[in-house]
């Protein structure tokens, strides 16, 4: 048989199909009843939740630092996002001369993601802003980060969260301080002292124990003063690209039983590479821009932080703010589902009438409106207590974190596959920004302790410190009286927790602490209505945490417009 080139081949098809195609070129239809893109809009001035949220927990100051990166948000980062998400990092092992470098090479729209981090504080504010408020705002600029790139958000926390621990190693620390906090971002792979700005990574996870650091094996030999060499692995070793890092080891030290944290750099003093050796990068299910490795240290030099033997604790002084901003990142991604799926259905008809007009739709949008507002309530009032200004804030803040951090984060993924269905088959498809959030909303269950850990801390809490039940009794308290379903809720979690609960049912008490929480903070808000809708909706004899299934009524049309004003 005889078989033609393909040039002339192609070239016969062309010409078959032009013989039959008309003259005149025509289209099989027009396109209509499609929304629109939803770019460049302001994130933050487009949301009354957000802005009641910032000045009800002493940030209002703020506003307007918080409009700029509403602006940016929602235009420039989110097209670096999309840019960075889609050409994930890479591992370099070697240069072009066959040295081992173990660098990460990221494309350009990443690094531009965390300028934009860097330069308006998102990593410092904290620390910097001698403000009440100072965390409640930075955590509010986390949160609008959160919902156009979510993977620049872990170096970014990181750094952020060590700076604390840092600090209170000493003067040692003050040149790399000074760095970390800089409003610069230099990602060159250069010794500390040839940088304008740091970042910080950490290293817990080994393969044997996950979760459960204390059978970690990675050794921890000392050679001076608090200077060790560093031997073993970890399997996840977060952001590897970072400038030093945070690890948990077994202190071998004479008389030292158990792990101690240590700051273990890039770069040794000399300015030589430090012996850590990445073997790779993960392939994640989300979190594409970001990059996760496994590693082995080789005696590695590194410097113990805190008390010999007292690692876990030293270290959970960073896992605390870390887990602050799990929270912030699950309610942020919440929030670009809701705002995706309201967009569309405003802009979409079916039947002749708008989906937001059609009530079981409109149902859905209110109920998902609810639990938005609801998850950044409780995240930015701890934002506001993990500042520390009173004696109840640090307690409520001990007790709350693992509380929130469970109900918030494990809220998230069903959350977004929700409004996924809100826009059908455009939410499933990768030209939607749905299908990011989604591969992205199941991380911060898992990162920082999954929700079995988060609940198991909860009830130590509970045994070991007294005083923090008693500052979340104090806070449910305030909301006393003003709704009867609230108050049964209340009441009910008050016996159950009179003593420790048993392990197997930590997450119901879990749960309903956490939604008691966020209707206290709803119903003493100046928006108080929203917390009673909240109390219906969720504690109330009808409550479900089925969406759609609240019988919000004559609110639904209120509570979608305040989660996305037309």
């Amino acid at each position: 048989m005889l078989t033609l080139p393909t040039d002339l081949h192609d070239r016969r098809h062309r010409m078959i199909y032009d013989s039959y195609r008309p003259r005149d070129v025509f289209t099989t239809h027009t396109v209509t009843n499609q929304p629109e893109a939803l770019v460049d809009i302001n994130a933050a001035a487009t949301d009354p939740a957000l802005q009641a949220a910032l000045a009800r927990e002493g940030a209002g100051w703020g506003r307007d630092q918080l409009d700029i990166y509403g602006r940016l948000a929602a235009s420039r980062l989110l097209r670096a996002g999309e840019a960075a998400n889609a050409n994930p990092p890479a591992l370099v092992r070697y240069d072009a001369g066959g040295r081992r470098i173990d660098e990460v090479d990221f494309h350009p729209a990443y690094h531009e993601c965390m300028t934009l981090a860097r330069q308006h504080g998102l990593h410092a504010l904290s620390w910097t802003e001698p403000r009440v408020g100072a965390q409640v705002l930075r955590s509010a600029l986390f949160y609008l980060h959160n919902q156009f790139e979510a993977g620049t958000a872990c170096p970014t926390t990181m750094t952020h969260a060590a700076v604390p621990v840092l600090q209170a190693a000493g003067p040692a620390y003050a040149g790399w301080c000074d760095k970390i906090l800089a409003g610069d971002y230099d990602p060159r792979a250069r010794p500390i002292t040839d940088k304008r700005a740091a970042t910080i990574g950490m290293g817990m996870t080994e393969k044997q124990g996950g979760s459960d650091v204390r059978a970690n094996t990675t050794r921890a030999e000392p050679v001076a003063d608090d200077r060790y060499i560093l031997t073993g692995h970890k399997w996840f070793f977060s952001a590897p690209m970072s400038d030093a890092f945070l690890v948990l080891a077994q202190d071998q030290s004479p008389g030292t039983p158990g792990l101690s944290c240590f700051f273990l750099p890039r770069w040794r003093a000399d300015g030589t590479r430090n012996a850590i050796e990445l073997n790779q990068l993960k392939d994640k299910l989300g979190d594409r821009a970001n990059a996760s490795a496994e590693a082995e240290f080789h005696a590695a030099d590194a410097w113990r932080l805190g008390a010999p033997g007292r690692g876990v604790a030293t270290i959970l002084n960073m896992v605390a703010q870390t887990r602050l901003d799990c929270m912030l990142g699950s309610a942020a991604l919440m929030r670009q589902a809701l705002v995706q799926a309201v967009h569309h259905a405003r802009q979409r008809q079916v039947f002749g009438t708008r989906l937001v007009d059609q009530p079981l739709q409109a149902e859905v949008l209110a109920d998902l409106a609810l639990e938005s507002e609801a998850a950044l309530a409780l995240s930015l009032r701890l934002a506001r207590a993990f500042e520390g200004h009173s004696a109840h804030d640090t307690q409520l803040a001990r007790l709350a974190t693992p509380i929130g951090k469970y109900w918030v984060c494990r809220a998230a993924p069903t959350f977004v596959n929700e409004a996924q269905e809100c826009l059908g088959g455009a939410g499933y498809i990768e030209t939607s920004m749905l299908p990011r959030l989604f591969r992205q909303s199941p991380l911060n269950s898992i990162w920082e302790g999954a929700g079995n850990i988060q609940c198991l801390d909860m009830l130590r809490a509970l045994e070991r410190a007294p005083e923090a039940k008693a500052a979340l009794f104090d806070e449910l308290d305030q909301a006393a009286g003003r709704h009867d379903a609230f108050d049964a809720h209340v009441e009910r979690l008050k016996t159950r927790l009179y003593t420790t609960p048993d392990p197997a049912a930590a997450r119901r008490v879990a749960g309903d602490a956490a939604q008691a929480l966020q209707a206290a903070i709803l119903l003493r808000s100046n928006d108080s209505w929203v917390g009673e809708a909240f109390c219906d909706a969720r504690l109330g004899v009808n409550g479900s945490r089925a969406y759609g299934t609240a019988e919000l009524g004559a609110l639904r049309e209120a509570l979608i417009e305040r989660a996305f004003p037309e």
